[in-house]
């Protein structure tokens, strides 16, 4: 009697030196923003799971695309800092859309540290200013460092201010970024008066700066949080604002800055402006009042992002 192997083809783990080797933050930019422009419709990925376990959380992001299925399995660990862990781990497994065959395994971490300022810097390069002499950013962990990478990627950036709760890190992260060649130094909330460009990249639960300072001629991305009643913005910010979402849906169940500020009546559901519409032209920009891009992260992302990876890496080999 022949038996034949019912187990999937073999997987390889992509490391995160390989990830960044294979795809640059320009390149991500790029792919997500195709995707959005060719047919990818976000309201039609499948909804994020959270799920609260003793220590933290474990995030659950099945998605599919003609070509690709993927799944990431995420963990956030608030107390894994003082530890000498990271905060976020996990892994990102893509599969053949036609068989649901395992194809390969990334670091789950690695792809969000792209993906997410990827995706801000897609919206950035339809929402801010041709030039940004000033950027500030709160936060100075990997998703802030990421995020300056991927903003110099679509624009050109004369000095970084720095704001973070821990100044001896935020001096480390200012000299790092000025060694990279970009000039920081480390300031204050009230140096969003002066920007350009607004990155939140933090852990914060309560809004990090008054948002009647911000210009309007400024672009504002918040990235921070996906919970409910914790918010990185203002409502005095999001009362002036243009505001662009990635799924008015997934914002008005997942994101705090935008769930906060429409309870408290500064904004309507059916102003939130979806990403899509921005990049094919079916909403305008409005250029006379600060536009902010509210991101809390989706499965589709983290999919075109893997897809991008695993294509490049095949190039590669071929």
């Amino acid at each position: 009697m022949t038996f034949t192997s019912s187990r999937p083809a073999p997987t390889t783990m992509v490391t995160t030196e390989e990830i960044f080797e294979r795809v640059d933050y320009g390149t991500a930019v790029r792919a997500v923003q195709n995707a959005l422009a060719t047919g990818l419709d976000p309201v039609r990925d499948f909804a994020r799971q959270v799920l609260a376990v003793a220590n933290g959380q474990l995030l659950l992001m099945p998605t599919e695309a003609s070509d690709f299925v993927g799944i990431k399995v995420a963990s956030v660990t608030p107390g894994n800092p003082a530890l000498g862990r990271e905060r976020i781990q996990g892994v990102y497994l893509l599969l053949d859309a036609l068989t649901l065959t395992p194809i390969t395994l990334f670091d789950g971490a690695a792809i969000t540290t792209l993906r997410t300022p990827a995706v801000s810097a897609a919206a950035a390069d339809y929402l801010a200013p041709a030039a940004v002499e000033h950027l500030v950013v709160f936060g100075s962990g990997p998703q802030a460092w990421g995020h300056i990478e991927a903003m110099r990627a679509i624009r050109s950036i004369d000095r970084v201010t720095i704001v973070a709760r821990d100044q001896p890190r935020a001096e480390l992260f200012a000299a790092r970024v000025t060694a990279s060649g970009l000039p920081a130094q480390v300031g204050t909330a009230a140096d969003v008066a002066t920007a350009q460009l607004i990155v939140c990249a933090t852990t914060a639960r309560t809004p990090l700066f008054d948002g009647s300072l911000v210009p309007a001629d400024c672009c504002v991305v918040a990235v921070g949080s996906h919970e409910t009643d914790a918010r990185e913005l203002d409502s005095a910010l999001l009362a002036r604002a243009q505001v662009v979402v990635e799924d008015p849906a997934t914002a008005q169940r997942e994101a705090g800055d935008v769930i906060i500020a429409v309870a408290e009546g500064v904004i309507a559901p059916h102003e939130l402006v979806p990403l899509r519409d921005i990049v094919t032209g079916t909403v305008a920009v409005t250029a006379e009042t600060p536009r902010v891009f509210k991101s809390t992260g989706m499965s589709w992302e983290d999919l075109v992002i893997a897809t991008a990876v695993y294509r490049a890496g095949a190039r590669s080999e071929a």
